[in-house]
């Protein structure tokens, strides 16, 4: 299995900036990819941006330029830099692990909640 902990989010004016962390911890040599996701109040659950463990990354369409995905291997660490934040940015961020175990399993992070003043 794979433990994931998201760290870094807190509150945040508008045009500011933060950075959120995921550490995984457990069989992490067993991880594929890594993403982050949010879920705003009223709204269905969004992928934000997606990361290979080659370094390979895609983005939400509205969200390329702002935010930006990287992962650490080595430290088996996560990131998502996130700039110019907007108030509709405002939701709870999740980090998602796929692995190659039988079954290929979905692992989650608790959370972390980023809120975006106007």
């Amino acid at each position: 299995q794979v433990q994931l902990v998201e760290s870094g989010g807190g509150l945040v004016q508008t045009g500011g900036s933060l950075r959120l962390s995921c550490a995984a911890s457990g069989r992490t040599s067993r991880i594929t990819y890594m993403r982050w996701y949010r879920h705003a109040p009223g709204k269905e659950r969004e992928l934000v941006a997606t990361v290979t463990r080659s370094g390979f990354t895609t983005y939400a369409d509205s969200l390329k330029g702002r935010f930006t995905i990287s992962r650490d291997s080595a430290e088996n660490t996560m990131s998502l830099q996130m700039n110019n934040l907007q108030p509709e940015d405002t939701a709870v961020y999740y980090c998602n692990a796929k692995t190659n175990e039988v079954g290929y399993p979905n692992y989650w992070g608790q959370g972390t909640q980023v809120t975006v003043s106007s």
